[in-house]
């Protein structure tokens, strides 16, 4: 995954983070605004003027969620790009996972309404966006 990116106007970047504990949960959270208000997602967002993905990642998840890593301890996923993954127009996020210890507090800000540590084995049904594929992807590597 590179940090180059397009420049198009019609084209928004953002980073997404798969927070997990060694013990199988992964931290969601559930959305104050459009599109998918309500519903469960990973923390991120947009990626500013003068970062990178992996930056905006760290970024976002502490601006979230409460919790702080060294964009450093990310580790990529992938890329994901599809059109129509977002509503609002053509998004592009770079997914990044992170592990964090068990019992690691949250506190919910920015954009989520609400933040949880949920089992892997027992996500909600509809998680917004394609976070499902993304969190497939980082536990399982498919």
């Amino acid at each position: 995954m590179t940090d180059a990116f397009d420049t198009s106007a019609d084209t928004r970047y953002t980073a997404d983070v798969v927070a997990l504990t060694p013990d199988g949960h992964v931290l969601l959270i559930e959305r104050d605004w459009p599109p998918h208000q309500g519903a469960w997602a990973l923390p991120g967002g947009h990626v500013d003027p003068g970062e990178d993905s992996r930056q905006a990642a760290a970024r976002e998840l502490a601006e979230e969620t409460g919790v702080r890593v060294d964009p450093g301890q990310l580790h990529e996923v992938g890329r994901w790009d599809q059109p129509g993954r977002d509503p609002r127009g053509h998004y592009v996020t770079d997914a990044y996972r992170a592990t964090v210890p068990v019992g690691t507090p949250l506190a919910a800000g920015d954009d989520a309404r609400t933040a949880r540590w949920w089992p892997l084995t027992s996500l909600p049904p509809l998680l917004a966006f394609d976070h499902a594929d993304i969190i497939a992807k980082a536990t399982t590597g498919s």
